[in-house]
């Protein structure tokens, strides 16, 4: 992944709370267990989600979390940038160069604006639901091709 393992968590996070949308509260273990992602470090996740507007969270004995809003209103970008931050107002150079602009370009400059425009575009126009559809189709195609292979097998051994 692009982003750092908190950004992939979290994704992943609420990914798992669109999934259940409307099954009522999720609790944080729930999700550190499916994804197998450290219980404490997704509570902190969490708390800034929740900062963020991007997720409610309750506490108490019948507490958990959900989104703020519905997951077709919530963008990727969105979750990115509530782990890692709004973009920098001052680019900086793929290459580390300290002076890296459009009138003054690195070697890689006019690849790298292309392809971080397509990515932020990307994740900008990516809602939560879209990724839900997507994962429930890759659920059902490897379900299927393990179906196959299982029957593949079974007649081989016969």
């Amino acid at each position: 992944m692009l982003y750092s393992k908190s950004a992939e968590y979290t994704i992943q996070a609420m990914l798992y709370l669109a999934e259940n949308e409307g099954k009522g509260l999720v609790m944080v273990s729930s999700i550190a267990e499916a994804y197998n992602i450290p219980k404490h470090f997704l509570a902190k996740l969490v708390q800034t989600l929740t900062r963020n507007h991007l997720i409610r969270s309750y506490r108490g004995r019948n507490g958990g979390i959900e989104l703020a809003r519905p997951a077709e209103k919530i963008t990727i970008l969105q979750i990115v940038n509530a782990i890692e931050g709004p973009p920098p107002e001052k680019e900086m150079c793929v290459i580390g160069l300290d002076v890296c602009s459009d009138d003054v370009v690195c070697p890689l400059h006019n690849q790298w604006q292309h392809i971080k425009d397509l990515m932020h575009d990307t994740l900008n126009n990516q809602t939560l639901l879209d990724l839900v559809v997507g994962i429930r189709q890759k659920r059902q195609e490897l379900a299927k091709v393990l179906r196959e292979s299982e029957l593949q097998e079974t007649l081989t051994l016969s």
